[in-house]
């Protein structure tokens, strides 16, 4: 197993301490002070809570780095070239209905790529994390996607479009055309996790649209160091950007139908 560098070793500690407070909100669900942020968007004092110990924590350790944040917005660093991204509760609805599947995400920004990453869950204990060129890993386990090669063999996870959001009937078509040519499409409500899934090797595809970059940009960065394709990855400058107005991601054999089949749904 790679050393996890001091940097991830921080992010990954941030992560941790930040889901202490998650857990215990969690099994307290129906007291939490909630707030409307959208429709179908919701927004808790847990979720706020995880944001600041998040920030505070990684403030700390490299007090000149700046942050793109869900809740807080934009905050400047004095380091121009260094970002943290984070969610800091991926799959709030889940969250506030009770339903264990949730994540906090961590990304760190250089220079405008991503180069390191977290998504951790906390009710499973299961830390994913990566580093650019460096591999994926699962506590201490090293990552490698799927090797499944025919679509009918396949699981595919996906979001649906909620409440206040468009491309409820673009979705549907999607989805016509997809389920056919799969063994299952799941949706389960945390992109991060959905790509950490895939790096793992429990999904082999995975596509979303209408995200924010704060949603995927860990998870990309440990599905890609995992061996996925994410997006158009056959430009080797592309290995860096991240889309998130649309994810299309998989293990190689299976990303490239995934895409093809999402154009032909589009052209038709």
């Amino acid at each position: 197993m790679a050393q996890a560098s001091a940097l991830l070793n921080i992010m990954t500690g941030a992560a941790r301490r930040a889901a202490g407070k998650l857990n215990r909100d969690f099994g307290e669900v129906e007291n939490l002070q909630v707030s409307k942020k959208g429709p179908a968007d919701f927004v808790s004092a847990a979720d706020r809570k995880s944001e600041e110990i998040l920030v505070r924590l990684l403030s700390e350790s490299r007090p000149g780095y700046g942050f793109l944040l869900e809740e807080g917005g934009e905050i400047k660093g004095t380091d121009p070239s260094h970002r943290f991204i984070i969610d800091p509760l991926d799959g709030t609805t889940n969250f506030l209905h009770a339903i264990p599947h949730f994540a906090i995400s961590i990304a760190l920004e250089r220079k405008g790529e991503i180069v390191a990453g977290v998504v951790y869950d906390p009710i499973r204990d299961e830390m994913f994390r990566a580093e650019r060129f460096k591999g994926a890993f699962l506590n201490e386990r090293r990552l490698e996607v799927s090797a499944r090669t025919r679509l009918q063999d396949c699981v595919l996870a996906t979001g649906i479009p909620h409440l206040g959001r468009p491309g409820h009937a673009r979705f549907l078509k999607e989805l016509h055309r997809i389920a056919p040519k799969v063994s299952s499409v799941r949706r389960f409500g945390s992109a991060a996790l959905d790509l950490a899934w895939l790096a793992a090797g429990r999904y082999d595809g995975y596509w979303e649209r209408d995200l924010a970059l704060w949603d995927v940009a860990a998870g990309v960065l440990i599905a890609r160091e995992a061996g996925a394709i994410v997006g158009d990855d056959s430009e080797s400058d592309s290995k860096a950007a991240i889309n998130p107005a649309l994810i299309i991601a998989g293990n190689p054999n299976i990303q490239p139908f995934l895409k093809a089949l999402l154009a032909e749904t589009a052209a038709s």
